[in-house]
């Protein structure tokens, strides 16, 4: 069973007042077999768990501290990681905590009196559908052209949690902080090239095995001979169109599982 958790991941819960909703919440999650990671909404103590997290549950209180440090810090691991939040409170703390949070990293809001029962189904749901082996690959786009980058973004963001950088150092500094499962990797950018970019990944033991997918703009046959001597696991050209670059990627994820 404990393998099964770490694998699934946990579920974060975050209330920074003493809550008995809370803590009530912790006991019937573990009931269910989930992993659960309880804070007051320290940084550093949720910082210890980022990579384990899959969920975060945030108990909203008016008699509890401040938060505007930590919701930044959640936020920006929930973007990061493709997590979603839970919020529980009230109207007004729904409203207050929207302007750091935004709505596409909200899973739901549950007002009080807080139903339990529709909270563990609503939790246990997510769960089952979203991690695991039926969590959303991950592929980091990195590309100089901004315009194309969110093109490949907005084909591709349905189906596989995206990252995106426009040049080698922003990747190496995402995959310091994110895992990646792929990445899309312009052949030509300027300052640090394609060829350039896959070495320092190679050359790092955190990145090396993480396989790499050039995009081209040249289909002759020069320009391709080039890029498959730095052996990629593949190269699209940059005409591809939607249909074809998701097939292209739902085929190397399945002779990969």
């Amino acid at each position: 069973m404990e393998d099964r958790i770490r694998e699934q991941g946990k579920v974060l819960i975050v209330s920074p007042a003493e809550s008995f909703l809370a803590k009530s919440l912790v006991s019937k999650l573990e009931e269910h077999d989930l992993g659960v990671i309880y804070s007051r909404g320290e940084i550093k103590d949720i910082s210890e768990k980022r990579e384990e997290t899959e969920l975060i549950i945030l108990f909203l209180d008016e008699d509890g501290p401040e938060m505007t440090e930590s919701l930044v810090y959640l936020k920006d691991l929930a973007s990061d990681l493709d997590r979603k939040f839970v919020l529980i409170g009230d109207e007004e703390a729904f409203e207050r905590v929207k302007k750091t949070i935004p709505e596409t990293l909200l899973l739901a809001c549950f007002r009080r009196p807080l139903a339990m029962d529709d909270l563990l189904k609503c939790i246990l749901k997510y769960m089952k559908e979203n991690t695991g082996e039926n969590r959303k690959k991950t592929v980091l786009i990195v590309d100089d052209d901004i315009t194309y980058m969110r093109t490949v973004y907005e084909w591709i963001k349905d189906r596989y949690h995206v990252g995106m950088a426009s040049n080698g150092v922003q990747a190496i500094s995402y995959l310091a902080r994110n895992k990646a499962d792929l990445v899309l990797l312009d052949y030509e950018m300027p300052v640090a090239n394609g060829p350039q970019v896959l070495q320092m990944l190679k050359n790092d033991s955190e990145t090396g095995q993480i396989p790499v997918m050039f995009l081209t703009g040249h289909g002759d046959r020069k320009s391709v001979l080039s890029v498959v001597s730095l052996s990629p696991v593949d190269y699209l050209l940059k005409t591809i169109d939607k249909e074809g670059l998701l097939q292209k990627l739902d085929a190397f994820f399945a002779s990969h599982q």
